[in-house]
């Protein structure tokens, strides 16, 4: 699996970019939201990725952030969502706002995205309501900012299987400044005496 790749943007075809690395070309597609923030060509650049294999072709994708990469993975695993249309939903919101979105239950958001209709921008809102605001950093019960990493840290508890529910409740009492592996273990003990 590709999951990350630096090397110099060599072509802007929108929405792919060419990045070569290590002597080879690899085209990614990308949404505008990534397109936007890339370097001139000619500069270096790093894309975090998701490979798609299927029979016809291995298509690669590519995303300024972590954020943004989960929030596509979240996305195509909606029930007729596919790549394409997760890129355009990604053009049109941030991953905050998409989020936001989600957390609020506003449809009319999602669907002023190209492709996006009432029923499915229903669908994407019953299906992500528990897993998008803490992909990009929502705030936590008590209104302040969520810490960096608070998604690979709630990713993690519910990958132990936890509910998003008991994560969030121990990611709350967690103080600020903790690495993602003392988060996780703090938040891991405070669930075990619950």
């Amino acid at each position: 699996m590709i999951g990350r790749i630096t090397g110099t943007l060599i072509e802007l075809s929108p929405p792919t970019v060419c990045v070569q690395a290590g002597g080879l070309g690899y085209e990614l597609d990308v949404p505008m939201s990534t397109l936007y923030k890339l370097p001139a060509i000619g500069q270096t650049v790093t894309l975090h990725t998701h490979l798609a294999i299927r029979e016809d072709a291995h298509v690669l994708y590519g995303f300024s952030s972590p954020a943004e990469r989960l929030a596509f993975r979240a996305l195509i695993k909606v029930t007729g969502i596919g790549a394409r249309t997760a890129l355009a939903v990604l053009s049109g919101l941030s991953v905050e706002d998409l989020a936001d979105a989600i957390d609020r239950q506003e449809s009319g958001r999602l669907i002023k995205v190209p492709g996006i209709g009432k029923k499915t921008a229903e669908r994407l809102l019953l299906e992500l309501r528990d897993k998008l605001p803490a992909l990009a950093g929502g705030p936590r019960a008590d209104g302040s900012p969520a810490p960096a990493g608070s998604g690979d840290v709630l990713n993690a508890l519910q990958a132990l299987g936890y509910s998003t529910a008991e994560a969030r409740r121990a990611m709350a009492a967690l103080p600020d400044g903790l690495t993602v592996s003392d988060s996780i273990r703090q938040a891991l003990k405070a669930l075990s005496k619950a």
